[in-house]
C-alpha cells in the first residue's frame, strides 16, 4: 500500500509520455535494426574481426561503410542513454511509494527473464541481458544527488575508454576459435532446423561473453548519463538553443574523430584505440539532442511523429525483429544467410521496419502499450495492467 494515503504506484498513461522521447527511441530502433540485419543475421558478427573481401557491388561497399561510419555502436549507444533517462523518470515516479526500490528491482528482474530468454531461445545477439544487469548496478546511484551520476558517469566511460587503449591480455577468443565459428555459422545458420541452430547458437555464447564484457563499462556509463540528462530537466523542458549547440558539438568533433581514424589521420597507438569510441560516444550524444531539438518544434513534430508510436512499442518491436529475421535468414526459414549482399539484406530490414511502423500506429489507436510492455508492466505491478485504451465493458 501507498503511504498517506497516496494513490497506489502505475504505469505512466499514453497522455503523461513525452513524445520526443518515444521519436527518439523510434528512430534509435531503426538504427540498430539496420546494423543487426547486416552484420549479425546476414552473416556471422565475427567475420566484421577479419579482413574482407571485396564486396560483390560498389553499391554494397558505399552501403556498409555509411553504415559503419555513420550508425554501428550510436544507435545502441541511444538506446542506452534512453534507458538510463527511462529508469530514472520510473524511479522519480515512484518516489512517494514504500515499494519503489522493490517496483524497480523486480522491473529489471523482468527484463534479465526475458533476455536470458531472448538470448537462448532466439537470439544470441540479445542486449536486453546486459541491460537488466547494467540497470541493477545503476540503480542504488539514482539515490543519490546529481553531480554523483555526472561523476559516476563520467568515470564507466573513462573505464571504457581505458579498456580500448589498454585492453586485458588474453580477453579475447584466438583467431582459429573465430575462423571455425565462422565456418560453422555459414553451415548450420544457412541450412539447420530449428533445435540445430539453438544448440549452435547455445555454443556460441561464449564467444559473445568478451563483446560485452568490453562494452558494458559504456553501457553504464550512458544509462547514468541518460539518467542525468533527465535529472536536469533537458529532456522534459528542452532549451532548443542548447540543445542545438550541444548537437553541433558532439556531431562534428564525433565525426571528424571518427573519419580521420577510418582515414588513417589518427591510426596506432593509443590515441588512435581511443578515436573511434570516443568519436561514437559523442556522435550519439549529437544525434540524441539533435533528434530531441527537431522533435520539440511544431514542424519537427509532424516531421518525426510517426516514430512515436515505435518507440513507444520498441520492446514489442525489437524481439519482433528477431524473430522475423530468424525465419528469414536461418534455415528453419527461409535459410538465406551468408546469401545475401548488404544492400539486399538492408531493403529486407527496412520493409520490416516500415511494416512496424504501420502495425505500431495501428495497435496503438487501440490499446494502451504494446504486447510486451503490457506483460512487462503487469509483471513489475505484480497485478493485471488495462490494455484497452478506452475502457469497454464486455457484454456478458
Amino acid at each position: 500500500m501507498a503511504s498517506d494515503g497516496a494513490a497506489p504506484p502505475r504505469p505512466i498513461s499514453p497522455a503523461e509520455r513525452i513524445d520526443a522521447i518515444d521519436v527518439l527511441r523510434g528512430l534509435a530502433l531503426l538504427g540498430v535494426l539496420a546494423i543487426n540485419v547486416v552484420t549479425i543475421f546476414r552473416v556471422s558478427i565475427f567475420e566484421r574481426f577479419f579482413p574482407q573481401n571485396a564486396l560483390a557491388s560498389s553499391i554494397d561497399g558505399a552501403v556498409e561503410t555509411i553504415l559503419m561510419l555513420a550508425v554501428d555502436l550510436k544507435a545502441l549507444a541511444l538506446f542506452s542513454l534512453l534507458f538510463g533517462a527511462g529508469l530514472a523518470i520510473q524511479f522519480e515516479r515512484l518516489a512517494n511509494s514504500e515499494r519503489r526500490t522493490s517496483l524497480l528491482v523486480r522491473r529489471l528482474a523482468v527484463l534479465l527473464a526475458f533476455g536470458l530468454i531472448h538470448l537462448c531461445l532466439i537470439w544470441n545477439g540479445d542486449i536486453l541481458t546486459e541491460y537488466a544487469l547494467a540497470g541493477l548496478i545503476v540503480l542504488p546511484f539514482l539515490f543519490g544527488p546529481r553531480w554523483l551520476l555526472a561523476v559516476a558517469a563520467l568515470a564507466s566511460l573513462g573505464l571504457y575508454l581505458a579498456m580500448q587503449a589498454f585492453p586485458p591480455p588474453g580477453w579475447w577468443p584466438s583467431t582459429a576459435a573465430l575462423r571455425q565459428d565462422v565456418a560453422e555459422a555459414h553451415r548450420i545458420y544457412a541450412t539447420g532446423g530449428f533445435l540445430d541452430v539453438l544448440a549452435f547458437r547455445l555454443r556460441e555464447l561464449p564467444l559473445f561473453v568478451p563483446l560485452h564484457i568490453f562494452i558494458f563499462p559504456r553501457t553504464i556509463g550512458l544509462f547514468l548519463l541518460g539518467a542525468f540528462a533527465w535529472r536536469t530537466g533537458i529532456l522534459r523542458n528542452p532549451s532548443h538553443h542548447l540543445l542545438f549547440s550541444i548537437a553541433a558539438a558532439c556531431i562534428g568533433l564525433g565525426a571528424a574523430l571518427i573519419l580521420c581514424h577510418a582515414g588513417g589521420l589518427i591510426a596506432g597507438g593509443r590515441i588512435g584505440a581511443l578515436a573511434e569510441p570516443l568519436g561514437t560516444i559523442l556522435l550519439a550524444l549529437g544525434y540524441g539532442a539533435g533528434i530531441i531539438g527537431i522533435a520539440n518544434l511544431e514542424r519537427g513534430k509532424r516531421l518525426l511523429g510517426w516514430a512515436a508510436p515505435l518507440g513507444r512499442m520498441a520492446f514489442t518491436n525489437y524481439l519482433a525483429q528477431s524473430l522475423v529475421f530468424g525465419w528469414i535468414f536461418y534455415g528453419y526459414g527461409l535459410g538465406l544467410f551468408g546469401r545475401l549482399g548488404v544492400t539486399e539484406a538492408l531493403a529486407i530490414g527496412l520493409a520490416v521496419y516500415a511494416a512496424q511502423v504501420v502495425f505500431s500506429a495501428w495497435w496503438l489507436r487501440r490499446y494502451r502499450y504494446g504486447p510486451v510492455e503490457w506483460l512487462w508492466r503487469t509483471l513489475m505491478y505484480g497485478e493485471r495492467q488495462p490494455m484497452l485504451l478506452l475502457k469497454v465493458e464486455a457484454p456478458r
